[in-house]
This record gives C-alpha cells, structure tokens and sequence, in this order.
C-alpha cells in the first residue's frame, strides 16, 4: 500500500509539473515557419506571401557570405527591417554563419551580439531567438544560450516539438526542399495532440544553395495547405503565448540522445 501511495503521489506530481510548463493547451494543427539564411527572396517572396495568408513567422538572419561576389542574392538589413515593420520576427543565426559548436563563449556572443547590435541599430527588437547554423550543436553552445537569456533555439531532427518533454533550446523542426513535399505534407499530420510541427524553410527559391531550394510554387502550395485545413501558423516568439520557457527550462532535462541533427 506504502509503495502505491508513493507511486501515485510521484504520479500527480508528475501530471502537476507538466501542467506548469503549459501556459494554455496546445492546439492542434499548430506549426511555426521559420526561415535561415536572409536570402533576398524572403523578402521579396516570403514575406508578402506571409503576409496575404495572414501567417507568422521567424526569420533567423545572418550575413552569410556568397561563394560569389553577388550581395543581390541577401537581403541588407533596410530589407530586414521591414520584416520587422510588417510584424514578422527577425531572430539570431549568428554574423558569419558560424557552427557554433566549434565556438568559445567569447567567440560565440561576438557572433550573437553583432547581429543583436544590427537590429538596435535600426530598432528593430532585440532578438531573443535563435537557430543553430548547418543544426551544430553541443552541450557547450546550451550553456553559452542560457548565459545570454535566449528564449527558444531551433535545432533539426524531422520530427516534431513536444513542448513538455523537449527543452526550449533543443526545438525540433524539418528542412524542406524541392524533393520532400511528401515527408513535409505528412509532418503537418503530426501537429496534434499537444505536439507543434515547425519547419526549416531556406530560399524560396534558394540560388545559392539548391540542395535546400524549396521553389515559390512548392511554398505556395504549403501555404494554401495550411490555410484551407485551419492550420494555426505562427512565429517561434508566438510559441511563448503557450509554453512557460522558464519552468519548461527548469524541469526538462537536456537529451541529446534524441533525433535533433539532420
């Protein structure tokens, strides 16, 4: 009986503590669209589309730096800006690009607090987001996060976000490309029962880069998609309307035995 009554109290604790994480239920068909890399078509591509279907997002900008001598293919930070101004989320993916699992701490808020420094600049808000560049990550880098007072980090992993067993600064979300509309299709399936999908979307299109080119049609058609089946599309700062970051923090372990790196 002893033991039982053990049990059942661990159990309601358990419950208790789970329940704290949640500010309010997660409700299903809830995805987050983030976007890496500033490539100048989420300006002039992303963004308005974003926009006509009444969606949030996450930009996660960086100067990235061209294999060519073409600035056209990013975009600059007046660009950046208006992101900002049309309501969307400009948040951190580092200055250069870096992976920063190979980074000191010093190193790693040098590359953090230029771009913090871009936005103040042109006030926009201070970013409190961020995403792992090329999805490198160490224990190291969670540490360097916390010190800095970031809120959410996305990594990858294809698999979706389950806020009350994955921490904040491991967040889960598939890549798209021009070869996985199928996968991504049955990803938006998985945005239930107190699970988010969030996705990793890179240039539409993506000149540069055409291993992570989702075409303008392919981003169209995710977004009539999403908006005919009553999807809830928002950014990752939205995410905080749900989910208490602090006691989330404080009672999920960090597991980097899970799937996080594609």
């Amino acid at each position: 009986m002893k033991t039982l009554t053990l049990l059942l109290l661990s159990f309601f604790l358990y419950l208790s503590t789970q329940a704290q994480i949640l500010k309010q239920p997660i409700p299903d068909k809830l995805v987050v669209l983030t976007f890496d890399d500033a490539s100048a078509s989420h300006y002039t591509v992303v963004a308005p589309m974003l926009k006509e279907y009444g969606f949030g997002g996450t930009f996660f900008v960086c100067e990235f730096q061209p294999n060519y001598a073409d600035s056209t293919l990013y975009m600059n930070w007046r660009q950046i800006q208006e992101l900002d101004k049309m309501g969307l989320e400009v948040a951190n993916h580092t200055h250069t690009h870096a992976n920063v699992s190979k980074l000191s701490q010093a190193e790693f808020n040098e590359q953090l607090e230029y771009i913090e420094s871009k936005c103040d600049s042109l006030g926009i808000p201070k970013p409190t987001n961020f995403a792992y560049p090329g999805y490198g990550l160490n224990p190291q880098v969670i540490k360097f996060l916390e010190a800095k007072n970031y809120v959410f980090a996305r990594a990858g992993g294809s698999r979706a976000y389950h806020p009350q067993s994955d921490h904040p600064y491991l967040v889960p979300s598939w890549a798209t490309d021009e070869t996985n509309k199928e996968e991504i299709l049955a990803a938006f399936d998985q945005a239930k029962d107190g699970s988010i999908v969030v996705l990793t979307i890179h240039g539409v299109p993506d000149i540069e880069h055409p291993w992570v080119n989702t075409p303008t049609e392919l981003f169209k058609a995710y977004l009539e998609y999403l908006k005919e089946n009553e999807f809830r599309v928002i950014s990752m700062k939205e995410l905080e309307k749900y989910i208490d970051v602090k006691e989330a923090k404080k009672t999920i372990s960090l597991d980097f035995e899970k799937k996080l790196s594609n």
